[in-house]
């Protein structure tokens, strides 16, 4: 099933071509985030594709299939080419991202063990006395 939703928090449920092109189409200072989301309780992690319309009329095009390590970015002004990605990607279609060079921003969201911070305590060490 695909969810629309923008940033005003009007919400798509089983989303159409019309409910997508709509939601494009009224983007603006104010309304400027939309996302698609593919929820699906057989497919594991999280799939959507989302749209920022920056201050500068430019459109920023990300979509993620499932996992953080793959996050892709891309930019354009053409909302055309938007609306065509969005319908491409809630269709399933192939090569629907052939028209973008898109960047892998995924390692923006990953966080290694080396960056986690150190626990308070663990198991196998009991909490030091004193501490709450």
């Amino acid at each position: 099933m695909l969810i629309a939703t923008n940033e005003r928090g009007h919400v798509a449920k089983r989303a159409t071509k019309s409910a997508i092109g709509t939601m494009l189409a009224n983007l603006r200072q104010g309304n400027a985030h939309m996302v698609v989301e593919r929820v699906d309780g057989e497919r594991p992690g999280d799939w959507y594709i989302q749209v920022l319309l920056r201050e500068s009329n430019t459109y920023q095009l990300e979509y993620r299939d499932g996992v953080a390590e793959q996050d892709f970015q891309t930019m354009t002004v053409s909302q055309e080419k938007v609306l065509t990605a969005l319908l491409g990607w809630a269709a399933a279609k192939p090569g629907w991202q052939d028209a973008f060079m898109w960047n892998n921003i995924g390692e923006q969201f990953i966080t290694s063990d080396q960056d986690a911070p150190e626990p308070a305590y663990s198991a196998e060490q009991p909490a030091k006395p004193g501490a709450a």
